[in-house]
C-alpha cells in the first residue's frame, strides 16, 4: 500500500468523528426545543386560579367579617353603620374581659416556658440517649397527640379533683384554678415541643459535638456552645406555637378552670350565651392580632437565625 493511501485510511476515522461532533449540537438543539415546547391549552390547569381563590375566600372571609364589624358603630351584626372604635372602648373598660385576657396571657406564658424546657430536654434525651426506654417514650408521646383532647381534659379533671381530696387531708388546699389550667396545657404542649426539637436535633450530625469534645470541651459545654445554637430556631418556633395553642385553647381550659378569673376563650363563650354583640368581634380581633404577632415574631427570629447560620457557614 502506498504512503498516500495509508494516510487517507488514517484520516478517514478522524474526519468521521469531526463530522459527528459538528452535527451533534444541531441534534441536541432540536431535542431541547422539543422538550421546552410550552404545554397546550388542554394540559394547563384552567380552573386552578379560580379554585385557589375560592379556598382563600372560604378561609379568610369569616375573619374579615369579624374584623370589619368590630368597627361598626351600630349594635347590629348584619348592618354596618359607620366606622367607629366604640366597641374597643367598651372592651377596654370591661374589667371582666381585660382580666380574662391577662389571665390567658399569663397561662400561655407559663405554659410556653415550662413546656419548652421539658420538651427540649425530652427531645435531647430521646435522640442522644439511645436507651431501651426511647421507643416506649415515643409511643406515649405520640399517644398524647392523637388522643382526643376532651378525653385528656376529663382525665385531668379527675386527677386534679383526686389530688385536691388527698392533699386536703394534710391541710393543703388544692383546687381548680388558673394553676390547674396551666398544668393541663403543659401536659399536651410538651409533646409538640419534643417532636419539633427532636426533628431538628436528628438532622444535626453527632460528630459536631464529638469534634467539640476533641478540642477540649466537656459534654455540657459542647451542648451549650454547639448544639443549642443549632437548635434555637426549632426551640423558638415550638415555643411560639405552644403559646398560641395555650392562648386559644378552650376544651382543656373548660374542664380545668375553677371559680374566679377564667381564661379569655371561656369568657367569650359566656358572652355568646347571653347574646352576641359587636364587642365579641372586638375581642376576637384582639385575639387574632395577638396570634398573628406571635407567629410573625417566630418567623422573624427563625429567619434571622437561618441567615446568621448561613453567614457563618459562608465564612
Amino acid at each position: 500500500m502506498s504512503e498516500h493511501g495509508a494516510t487517507q485510511s488514517m484520516e478517514a476515522p478522524v474526519l468521521e468523528r469531526r463530522r459527528l461532533e459538528l452535527t451533534k449540537p444541531a441534534a441536541t438543539e432540536v431535542v431541547t426545543r422539543r422538550k421546552t415546547k410550552p404545554p397546550s391549552l388542554f394540559d394547563q390547569p384552567r380552573f386552578l386560579t379560580f379554585f385557589t381563590g375560592l379556598v382563600f375566600i372560604y378561609l379568610f372571609a369569616p375573619i374579615l367579617v369579624v374584623f370589619l364589624y368590630s368597627f361598626n358603630s351600630k349594635r347590629s351584626l348584619s348592618v354596618f353603620g359607620s366606622f367607629s372604635f366604640g366597641w374597643y372602648n367598651t372592651l377596654v373598660h370591661d374589667d371582666g374581659v381585660v382580666s380574662s385576657l391577662v389571665a390567658s396571657i399569663e397561662v400561655a406564658f407559663v405554659t410556653m416556658v415550662v413546656s419548652t424546657v421539658i420538651g427540649t430536654l425530652l427531645a435531647v434525651g430521646l435522640v442522644r440517649a439511645r436507651s431501651r426506654a426511647s421507643r416506649p417514650t415515643d409511643v406515649l408521646m405520640l399517644l398524647n397527640l392523637v388522643s382526643p383532647e376532651i378525653v385528656t381534659a376529663v382525665a385531668l379533671l379527675l386527677v386534679f379533683t383526686q389530688a385536691g381530696s388527698v392533699l386536703s387531708q394534710f391541710g393543703i388546699q388544692f383546687g381548680l384554678s388558673l394553676a390547674t389550667v396551666a398544668l393541663g396545657h403543659i401536659t399536651f404542649s410538651t409533646a409538640y415541643v419534643a417532636i419539633i426539637v427532636r426533628g431538628r436535633l436528628a438532622s444535626i450530625n453527632r460528630e459536631v459535638e464529638e469534634a467539640a469534645q476533641d478540642l477540649g470541651a466537656t459534654y455540657v459545654q459542647a451542648t451549650r456552645l454547639v448544639t443549642l445554637p443549632l437548635l434555637w430556631p426549632a426551640i423558638i418556633a415550638s415555643a411560639m406555637l405552644v403559646f398560641v395553642m395555650s392562648f386559644d385553647d378552650f376544651v382543656t381550659s373548660f374542664f380545668t378552670t375553677g371559680v374566679g378569673v377564667e381564661p379569655l376563650p371561656l369568657r367569650i363563650y359566656a358572652m355568646i350565651r347571653y347574646g352576641v354583640t359587636p364587642e365579641i368581634n372586638a375581642v376576637g380581633t384582639v385575639m387574632m392580632v395577638i396570634t398573628i404577632v406571635i407567629v410573625l415574631l417566630a418567623l422573624l427570629v427563625y429567619t434571622r437565625q437561618q441567615q446568621a447560620r448561613l453567614a457563618f457557614l459562608a465564612e
